[in-house]
C-alpha cells in the first residue's frame, strides 16, 4: 500500500475523495493490479456502468434512492481506480484520458436526468425540471470553467518564460499569487494545514457538488435543498478562483513589464 499511496495519490485532491475514496480506491488498484488483467480503460467503462445503474435507480425514486446513492459512490470510487491504475502500471494514454472524461460527463448527465425526472415523476412538483437543467449547467459551468483557468495560467507562465532570453540572466519564478497573498494573509495558514492532509483550498468544486446532489441528496430525502446549497457554495468558490486569477493577471501584467524593460537597451 505505501508504493500505492506513494505512486497514485494526488499531492492535492478533494476532501471527498481524500477520506471517503482513498481508503478503498487505494487498495481496489493494488488487487486490480496484482490479481487481474484488468487496463485502466475497462475500469473506467466499469465506472461508467455502475453509474448508468445508479441512474436507473434514481429513475425509480422511493426506496431506490438509496440504492442510487450506493451505486454512484462506486462508479466513482471505480472512476479514481483507473487514474490510480495507470499512474501505477504505466498503462495510461492520451486516448483513456479523453474516454475517463467523457465518461465522467455521461454519467453526471444521465443521473442528472434520471433523479429529477424521477422525482418529477413521483411528485409531480415542476421544480425538479429546473433543478435537473440546473444541475448540468452548474457540472459544464465548473470543468469548463476548470479547463479555462489552467489553460490561461499555463499561458502566463509560458509568456514569463519566453519573456528572458535564453542566454539571459538566470530565471528568478514569478509569484503569480502574491496580490492575493497580500489581501488574504489567512489564507497561506489554512492552505498550509489543507495541504498537510493532502486536501485542496477549493473545498467545493464539481466534485462535492457531485457527491451532495447525487449522494447526499438521496440518502437523506432532501433533493431540493441539498442541490441549492451546494451549488451556491460551489459558485462561491468559482467566484474566489476567477477573483484570484484577476489577482494574478495584475502580477502577470507587472512581471511581464519588468522583464520587458530588462531586456531592452539601455
Amino acid at each position: 500500500m505505501d508504493d500505492v499511496r506513494t505512486r497514485t495519490y494526488k499531492a492535492r485532491d478533494a476532501w471527498w475523495t481524500v477520506f471517503l475514496v482513498d481508503p478503498l480506491a487505494g487498495r481496489l488498484v493494488r488487487f486490480t493490479a496484482n490479481r487481474t488483467s484488468l487496463t485502466p480503460d475497462q475500469v473506467s467503462l466499469g465506472a461508467l456502468l455502475l453509474g448508468l445503474g445508479a441512474a436507473g435507480c434514481f429513475w425509480k425514486a422511493g426506496p431506490w434512492l438509496i440504492a442510487g446513492a450506493v451505486l454512484y459512490h462506486l462508479s466513482f470510487v471505480l472512476d479514481c481506480v483507473d487514474g490510480k491504475l495507470a499512474r501505477l502500471t504505466g498503462t495510461g494514454t492520451v486516448f483513456g484520458g479523453w474516454l475517463d472524461y467523457v465518461f465522467d460527463r455521461i454519467r453526471v448527465l444521465a443521473c442528472a436526468v434520471a433523479l429529477t425526472a424521477g422525482q418529477y415523476t413521483a411528485t409531480g412538483r415542476p421544480v425538479y425540471l429546473g433543478l435537473g437543467i440546473a444541475i448540468v449547467f452548474l457540472d459544464m459551468l465548473r470543468y469548463l470553467d476548470a479547463l479555462k483557468v489552467a489553460a490561461v495560467r499555463r499561458e502566463m507562465n509560458g509568456r514569463l518564460r519566453d519573456a528572458v532570453p535564453a542566454d539571459g540572466p538566470e530565471r528568478v519564478p514569478v509569484d503569480l499569487q502574491r496580490g492575493f497573498r497580500q489581501r488574504f494573509s489567512w489564507y497561506l495558514r489554512v492552505r498550509d494545514w489543507l495541504l498537510r492532509h493532502r486536501v485542496r483550498t477549493h473545498l467545493v468544486s464539481g466534485i462535492e457538488f457531485q457527491m451532495a446532489v447525487f449522494i447526499v441528496g438521496p440518502l437523506c430525502h432532501a433533493i431540493i435543498p441539498v442541490t441549492v446549497v451546494a451549488g451556491a457554495l460551489m459558485l462561491v468558490f468559482e467566484v474566489g478562483i476567477v477573483y484570484k486569477l484577476w489577482l494574478s493577471s495584475k502580477d502577470f501584467t507587472r512581471a511581464l513589464g519588468e522583464a520587458e524593460t530588462s531586456r531592452s537597451p539601455v
